[in-house]
């Protein structure tokens, strides 16, 4: 019936048949299978050295014996730990050592064996336990796998998603890195340079246009690899011929974001610029491609719609060009070019926000030619998955950099994590080391964090001494590109939720910011595990030169201007880069929302965000210049650098940082008060004085406030907000202490006094004019304005309710008793007080 099993039971139970075996299965468990809680005891115990005991020594174990002897599945003769001479392959020695696995589900799979002789033909497999070049097991579990796959070993990456609205040619695109050989220093301007008047498509020729664009009103719904499907269509105009000198516009791949050109000459063209997905606003990031160049001719172009009145442009700013010819036949990369370049406001005028204009000329270096522009050195999701890649790929570098998924963005592309250190010698190694966390590109065109990324990365993956301390000392937690998705479509600010991600840090959520959701979780989990001594967030800035950072000021006076020593000590190691002068440590309202603060709040000291600018340097040697791709690689490696000096034992450095800060301080708290034209003593209560009033804000930062929920979301609060309002129902009083029942009753009973004294002086014109007061119209008045319930004691009427006291119209009243308003008010007359009775025990003074 079963040949093969038939076979293998013979050798194991002797002469039995088959068939009586399989009738009689407790026969087969006496005979064959071990129990397997003896089995599994007897192999755990030993291992770890508690039984050393033979295995003949164990009741009923002879059989146990035999059966493992003769079984070349078991792979161990004798006691446990003995190797086998022929143990075929690495992974048959997982399937062989079996029984070492102590696992609760390995136990149950012996069970299962030993109840089900079918079983017995298969052996249990276990891909969990680790084994060393001798085949000996050590007692470590595998890492778990990833829950997303990674880049394979050979292959192509994984395909960056758009959304389907959104056309994508079929070309890879690739830049060198190149480093300038001499200086590029800022734009000189002459004051003849030219303000084009803006033509628009009216009196232009039209040479490039996207349709298909999401804009505002409409929401992201899905992505697929490739974008929309279908073909892909033209949008620029088709060459007349070989004499045709119209340039070739293209823009529909990896952050590219050029929606239309027109020709208003014949070398001059017109250029708006698309707006971030899903939204009608933040354009100041450009990238395109032109072909069909001519040489030594002036060609100027104009950008017709930026949103900013301020830019680096105005102060010598240049674009950035990049020729394919000259990067295939001289490796020569981005560089920066232009003449007559102006930032000037737009003349048109539609009712709208204001538009602003960037025009520059600029020459070709070779005809046919395909060139590129754009406002900085571009760095795209696939340059990122190119260089994880190759660290994935290192022998060396994924021993102590692990690459994970931190999650999937809104169109299903993978946000990455990276932590880095060195494998700790023992638990209480691994648990004091402190953590520090980095993210950048949470601004999509803000490219400049991701430079100063990767050049912290290549340090700090490095075989350099330096670095290894730092691995040693430090868990790093790197997620090298928070917005994805703005990175690929070409976005400036927003992600495809067409919301700022840096203003949702404190978002529910999930959904729909799953990037920074998972980031401020990720953080927090960590701040549960250990220390985290520093976040920085990195981005770019088009206002100011210089690179700088935004810190938190500290309210604990045991660490008073401790969060500026860090900012103070990287401008010491990188002069000609970082200005101390530009930081600020200010938290404003409209902030409370970005990285820093919320980090800042979560316990973390040393939260920053630090601000590249998109232009250069006005410090030292490089004064004037434009920063390079090396300048940004080369403050990832000043970072590191400072973060060794900051953490050094001899805290030198630190103390002498921190007198110098306090200098500072004094020195700007003396600026301030000439200024208000005031004279202060600051020698003794100086360091009270609070640093928010001495500091200018952060507007000066390219930030924006938050618009709310998401777009997609928009709509479906609109309906809510519409069936509240059909169906809104009388809001429930809150439930109220004593105190404030008492409060709420006496103001009530005061109110109706108020309103019975305001009627009574009308009765009291009355009897002025020779009417008496009648008893029981008075009666009536006092009754029905206390027809609550309310207890009458009035200080004009006051009720006696002691039916002992005479009625006395005479009587004065009670000394106790004020009245409500000053006597001389009403002047006492020679007329006699009206006195009435109620009840023979009701008595009524009425004051003048």
């Amino acid at each position: 019936m079963f040949p093969a099993l038939e076979t293998e039971l013979k050798q194991e139970v002797g002469t039995l048949p088959l068939r009586e075996l399989l009738r009689n299965p407790v026969l087969l468990d006496q005979k064959t299978c071990p129990d397997p809680y003896e089995d599994f005891m007897y192999h755990h115990l030993q291992y770890y050295g508690y039984f050393k005991a033979q295995r003949g020594s164990l009741p009923n174990s002879a059989s146990h014996q035999h059966v493992r002897k003769n079984n070349p599945r078991y792979g161990l003769s004798g006691s446990f730990g003995e190797r086998e001479d022929v143990i075929p392959d690495p992974l048959q020695k997982e399937k062989l050592l079996w029984p070492t696995c102590v696992s609760s589900a390995a136990h149950r799979q012996i069970e299962a064996v030993s109840r089900d002789p079918l079983m017995l033909s298969s052996p249990l497999k276990s891909r969990q336990l680790l084994h060393d070049e001798f085949g000996e097991v050590n007692p470590c579990l595998r890492e778990p796998r990833d829950l997303f796959a990674f880049f394979p070993s050979s292959g192509p990456l994984q395909a960056p998603r758009w959304p389907i609205e959104c056309e994508v040619i079929k070309e890879n695109l690739h830049h060198i890195e190149w480093v300038p050989p001499q200086p590029e220093y800022f734009y000189q301007p002459t004051g003849n340079e030219k303000l084009p008047e803006i033509v628009g498509e009216e009196k232009g020729t039209v040479v490039y246009q996207l349709d298909s664009v999401p804009t505002e009103g409409s929401y992201f719904t899905s992505s697929r690899v490739g974008g929309k499907r279908g073909i892909i269509r033209e949008p620029a105009v088709t060459l007349q011929g070989p004499e045709d000198n119209t340039l070739l516009f293209e823009s529909r791949f990896e952050s590219g974001n050029l929606q239309k050109a027109v020709r208003v000459d014949t070398y001059e063209y017109e250029l708006t610029l698309r707006t971030d997905l899903y939204t009608n606003k933040h354009t100041q990031w450009f990238y395109f491609r032109v072909q069909n160049t001519r040489k030594d001719t002036t060609y100027r172009f104009t950008i017709v719609n930026l949103l900013k009145p301020k830019s680096l442009y105005t102060v010598g700013m240049k674009p950035l060009m990049y020729s394919q010819l000259d990067a295939n036949t001289h490796n020569v990369g981005w560089r920066r070019e232009g003449n007559e370049i102006r930032y000037y406001k737009n003349n048109t005028d539609d009712g709208q926000q204001p538009f602003y204009c960037l025009t520059w000329t600029i020459q070709f270096p070779h005809d046919q030619d395909t060139c590129f522009f754009a406002h900085f050195y571009p760095y795209t999701y696939t340059d990122l998955q190119c260089y994880l890649l190759s660290v994935a790929n290192n022998p060396v570098q994924s021993q102590f950099c692990k690459l994970r998924t931190l999650c999937r963005s809104l169109a299903g592309n993978t946000v990455y994590l990276l932590t880095i250190t060195n494998p700790s010698r023992t638990p209480r190694e691994a648990a004091a080391k402190k953590a520090v966390v980095l993210s950048a590109r949470v601004h999509p065109g803000e490219s400049n964090g991701s430079w100063i990324m990767k050049g912290f990365l290549d340090f700090i993956l490095s075989n350099s001494p330096d670095a290894q301390l730092l691995r040693d000392i430090f868990v790093f937690k790197v997620v090298p590109m928070l917005n994805p998705d703005g990175v690929i479509v070409g976005n400036y600010r927003c992600s495809l939720a067409g919301r700022d991600l840096n203003r949702h840090y404190k978002t529910i959520l999930k959904e729909s910011f799953p990037c920074i959701w998972y980031t401020r979780n990720m953080v927090k989990r960590l701040l549960e595990e250990r220390e985290v001594l520093l976040y920085c967030d990195f981005h770019g800035h088009s206002r100011k030169n210089n690179i700088f950072l935004y810190g938190c000021k500290n309210n604990d006076r045991k660490y008073w201007l401790h969060e500026r020593v860090f900012p103070l000590m990287l401008s010491k190691n990188a002069p000609d880069k970082f200005s101390f002068q530009s930081c600020n440590f200010k938290v404003q309202k409209c902030k409370e929302g970005t990285g820093r603060v919320v980090m800042w709040r979560m316990g973390i000291l040393n939260s920053y965000t630090m601000e590249s600018t998109f232009g250069g340097s006005t410090l030292g040697n490089k004064r004037d210049t434009h920063f390079t791709i090396e300048d940004l690689k080369s403050l990832g490696y000043h970072v590191c650098d400072t973060l060794l000096d900051f953490c050094d034992p001899d805290r030198t450095k630190f103390m002498q940082c921190l007198a110098e800060l306090k200098e500072l301080l004094k020195q700007e708290i003396h600026k301030k008060f000439d200024e208000l034209g005031q004279d202060m003593d600051l020698e003794g209560n100086w360091s009270d004085i609070s640093l928010s009033d001495i500091e200018s804000s952060t507007s000066g930062s390219d930030s924006s406030l938050s618009d709310g929920l998401p777009v997609h979301l928009l709509s479906m609060a609109d309906e809510v907000n519409q069936k509240k309002k059909m169906y809104k129902k009388k809001k429930k009083k809150p439930l109220q202490t004593r105190k404030q029942r008492n409060e709420q009753y006496q103001k009530n009973n005061l109110m109706r006094e108020l309103k019975l004294i305001e009627d009574a002086p009308s009765q009291l014109r009355g009897r002025d004019k020779g009417t008496s007061l009648d008893p029981s119209k008075m009666t009536s008045l006092i009754l029905t304005k206390n027809r609550e319930g309310m207890q009458i004691q009035k200080p004009r009427f006051t009720v006696s309710c002691c039916p002992k006291r005479s009625t006395n119209s005479s009587q004065e009243p009670a000394p106790d008793m004020k009245p409500l308003w000053p006597r001389n008010r009403y002047p006492a007359t020679k007329r006699s007080r009206a006195t009435m009775t109620v009840y023979p025990s009701l008595h009524i003074y009425t004051y003048p």
